[in-house]
């Protein structure tokens, strides 16, 4: 992230330990570890605030979406008009002959009308 090498390391502990001491060099050390770990859990608290906005704004737009598409799909096919739906089914009905794909077998033959004309 920083990009700090051995060598920088190394001329940062030196400095450390002639400007701080040997002796305070623990104690100067903790409290740094301490104020990066605040610093981390600050920015992951600030990230994930981030993260919760964009995905609740994606949801917002995803839901335009969906109603949109839902008003588009209703008014194509408006409810209350039972003869359009037994017209629709029965073509529906009529492309489903064949061969079953699932088994391989032929679909039962549709119940034929008792023959009046006979009795």
């Amino acid at each position: 992230m920083f990009d700090i090498g051995w060598d920088e390391m190394l001329f940062t502990a030196i400095v450390a330990i002639v400007v701080i001491g040997p002796k305070d060099l623990p104690r100067a050390l903790r409290t740094a570890g301490r104020w990066i770990g605040k610093m981390r859990r600050m920015s992951g608290y600030f990230r994930s605030g981030i993260e919760t906005m964009i995905r609740e704004a994606e949801l917002e737009d995803m839901e335009k979406q969906w109603r949109a598409q839902n008003a588009a799909i209703m008014a194509q096919h408006p409810q209350g008009q039972p003869e359009a739906a037994g017209a629709e089914m029965a073509s529906a009905e009529a492309a489903l002959v064949g061969q079953d794909p699932g088994t391989g077998a032929l679909p039962p033959p549709p119940p034929s009308a008792p023959d009046s004309a006979k009795a």
